[in-house]
């Protein structure tokens, strides 16, 4: 039990991460015009990645202000979350694993 429950929790922060940069890259693709809102499959694309990561980053974004019109709350939050998952791997999954078995 305690396997699967440090499994689950360093696969959410990994699908966090992968989320949060494919948002950055897509709303680069969109700054510069490569893709648009126009197609739908992107749209929706857009939308669901905006509607997960926009928590996540908002009180970042209230916190670090855009260096040079280009906003680093994205490379802040990755950090944090990479941090996070190393800190819980080193610390709290061997104890885990060891009283849930």
């Amino acid at each position: 039990m305690g396997t699967a429950i440090v499994w689950l929790v360093d696969a959410i922060v990994t699908l966090l991460i992968w989320m949060i940069i494919a948002s950055a890259i897509l709303s680069w693709l969109f700054a510069f015009d490569v893709i648009n809102h126009r197609n739908r499959f992107v749209n929706q694309l857009a939308s669901f990645l905006d509607a997960v990561t926009a928590p996540l980053l908002a009180p970042f974004r209230r916190v670090i202000p855009p260096l040079g019109g280009m906003d680093i709350s994205p490379i802040v939050l990755l950090l944090l979350l990479n941090f996070a998952r190393i800190l819980f791997m080193q610390t709290l999954a061997l104890p885990l694993i060891t009283l849930l078995g």
